[in-house]
């Protein structure tokens, strides 16, 4: 059976304890990262943005390990420069003017192109990799999986707040996304090769210079034989990361052992799994998402616990029941965005939502 090796990703957010304020680290948290975890830490276009990424992991457990270090090592570095992280998908209060770019060429020609948008591109996502035998078996897994992309995503919603303001969304940050270029969920490729050419076209055309420059919700990566699962908020606690890991790494394998069956889930269009999204972007898990084959609304919560069922013949052998069983958590205690709203109307206050924010995102973290 293919491997399904997993690589996770998360961007954290540079805080200043006293003002609760993003703040611009002048990447000096990067650099004391990158002596102890080399280029597992990075930089990232804002300078209040740290990113972290793991190794190659062989299962959800090895996976667990390596991101609760990186959490803990920036966690503690922060906190030799009088700052602190959190795991969120938007700051509740700072506004992205104040904040400062990264100075690098690639940050200022996406700066110098993008503009307005790049500037205030002020989110933090989560990026989980699933390893794939071939990039032909990775683009075909990646044109089925898309459907479940807003029933992972709705779980995962961690960003209700942007510049003091109660958005009504679970999840602003995709609203924030949204004005990027080539963004949201993908169309279906009949092959790799069709892929390549849309690739190819866009290059030659100086659309981009790069196949790293398309930041779908999903995509084969360029670089690597991996589908890419980029459509989640950070989360806050490490649970949730790994619930949403699990899930995904779930997903391709049970789509997988379908296709060695000679069956395959149906491809939707993009404009179909668009309603979804933009529902779970919305109301998170306390909405209803459409049921393409039915043709009808379903609560979200049902429809996420149907695809616990789906994919729980192969959680077993993949080795992550427990993380994916922290789903149940998570439908019973709130999202992210959920558990944010919460504290904020108890005390009517964005500082103490940050407070919960870097409290939660050490949780696990060592």
């Amino acid at each position: 059976m293919n491997e399904f090796t997993l690589g996770i990703e998360e961007e954290y957010m540079v805080i200043d304890p006293v003002t609760r304020e993003l703040t611009s680290h002048d990447q000096k948290i990067v650099e004391a990262a990158q002596k102890i975890h080399k280029d597992q830490v990075k930089a990232e276009m804002h300078q209040a943005v740290v990113e972290v990424g793991t190794g190659i992991c062989k299962s959800t457990t090895e996976a667990r390990k390596e991101i609760s270090q990186l959490r803990y090592t920036v966690s503690q570095l922060a906190g030799e420069q009088g700052l602190r992280i959190g795991a969120a998908g938007t700051h509740p209060f700072s506004h992205w003017e104040k904040q400062l770019i990264t100075e690098h060429p690639r940050y200022n020609e996406i700066v110098n192109e993008l503009q307005e948008a790049a500037r205030s591109n002020l989110i933090f996502g989560l990026h989980v990799h699933v390893g794939f035998q071939s990039r032909e078996l990775a683009i075909h897994i990646a044109n089925q999986v898309r459907y479940f992309l807003p029933h992972v995503f709705a779980l995962s919603t961690n960003s209700p707040f942007w510049e003091s303001r109660n958005t009504g969304y679970k999840s602003f940050r995709t609203k924030i996304f949204d004005k990027f270029p080539r963004t949201g969920i993908p169309d279906i490729f009949n092959s790799i090769e069709d892929y390549d050419s849309y690739v190819k076209l866009l290059i030659k055309t100086n659309c981009m210079d790069n196949a790293k420059k398309i930041w779908w919700d999903i995509r084969v990566h360029p670089f690597f034989d991996t589908v890419e699962f980029r459509i989640c908020d950070c989360p806050m606690l490490i649970d949730e990361t790994m619930a949403f890991t699990a899930l995904f790494q779930a997903l391709c394998a049970k789509l997988y052992k379908l296709r060695l069956q000679n069956m395959e889930f149906i491809s939707y269009s993009r404009a179909l799994i668009n309603e979804n999204k933009w529902r779970a972007a919305r109301y998170g898990i306390d909405g209803n998402l459409i049921d393409f084959g039915k043709e009808m609304e379903v609560n979200c919560r049902n429809l996420i616990l149907e695809l616990l069922d789906f994919v729980d013949d192969v959680v077993d052998e993949l080795g992550c029941r427990d993380d994916i069983n922290y789903v149940h958590r998570i439908l019973e205690h709130g999202t992210g965005a959920d558990r944010q709203l919460a504290v904020y109307q108890q005390t009517g206050s964005f500082e103490s939502v940050v407070d919960y924010i870097t409290t939660q995102t050490l949780i696990g973290a060592k």
